[in-house]
């Protein structure tokens, strides 16, 4: 209360910090580890009454979007926090446009997954084409342009399923896009699957699209990678840290649906040597960079004082 009383006027502010923040006063901890930035706001005085240090995780919606709607927002945060964790360099970056001075406190450790359970798998280089997205159904994905540039190629000649994997508010505007666009026929909705359902689809997709507008890294994506399963990305934040540009996959930049098509039409017609190239690239390099044994490391090394 003595903190806030130095930064807040409002006893009745006060009260209602020190009540819905009780919960955590109770803890005795070394660290408080907020994992989304948005979720230390309020709370920005907590680790030091308990006597604990403050880490905050900062991912794409935290200080990608955020900040838009609320200027300003981490300015207490940063005076406060002892170390940050980003998950890409332009998540970094984005920190330092909203005023965070002290650098050395931002250690990067990018997303992971279980590597042993996405693994390659054998592909039918005669079946049909099929393009797949994991992601819920939300604006920043990208949706629209991806069936934008979707439209393009099959006005072009080109038969394809593209196939999407999850669920969310913009539903009816993408479904609608599908059929503004003619390619309602070409275009599936499977909802949310558990990971066992998601990992059939990457057996059997030809290639994988994120064409995201805003993206701090996602997972799905080092999933696809590491399946074998050729990617195509947009240049959204971390995407281009997750995906290497003609080495383990392609990035193209965001917002452009011509390019976009330009470059599935490019990948599809690359020979079967330069394909498994890029491939067996992307599964070694997640297998290496993205397993969750070098993630549980780097974040015991990350709390070291």
């Amino acid at each position: 209360m003595a903190l806030e009383k130095g930064e807040t006027k409002l006893l009745r502010t006060r009260l209602k910090k020190l009540i819905s923040n009780n919960f955590i006063l109770r803890y005795k901890t070394d660290w408080l580890h907020f994992g989304f930035g948005t979720m230390a706001l309020g709370r920005e005085n907590i680790a030091q009454v308990t006597g604990a240090k403050m880490a905050v995780s900062f991912r794409g919606f935290d200080i990608g979007i955020y900040p838009l709607k609320h200027p300003g927002c981490y300015q207490k945060l940063f005076q406060k926090v002892d170390k940050i964790h980003v998950i890409s360099d332009d998540i970094a970056e984005l920190l330092y446009g909203q005023g965070l001075e002290n650098k050395q406190i931002i250690t990067k450790i990018t997303p992971a997954i279980n590597t042993t359970f996405f693994t390659q798998s054998t592909r039918n280089e005669s079946a049909a084409i099929s393009f797949l997205t994991v992601g819920r159904l939300h604006w920043k994905k990208g949706f629209v342009y991806t069936l934008e540039a979707l439209s393009i190629l099959k006005n072009q000649g080109v038969d394809f399923i593209y196939t999407i994997i999850g669920e969310g508010i913009e539903y009816e505007q993408i479904l609608y896009a599908t059929h503004q666009l003619g390619i309602e026929n070409n275009v599936k909705f499977a909802g949310k699957l558990p990971h066992a359902e998601v990992k059939k689809h990457l057996e059997e997709a030809t290639i994988y699209l994120q064409y995201s507008i805003q993206e701090g890294f996602c997972n799905a994506v080092l999933e696809a990678q590491a399946m074998g399963l050729l990617c195509i990305v947009s240049d959204a934040e971390g995407l281009s840290e997750n995906v290497l540009d003609n080495q383990t996959g392609w990035v193209v930049p965001k917002r452009r649906p011509l390019l976009l098509a330009d470059k599935i039409k490019e990948v599809l017609a690359l020979d079967t040597k330069r394909k498994n190239e890029i491939a067996e690239k992307a599964i070694q390099r997640v297998k290496n960079e993205f397993n969750i044994e070098k993630q549980t490391q780097e974040f015991v090394d990350f709390y070291k004082l």
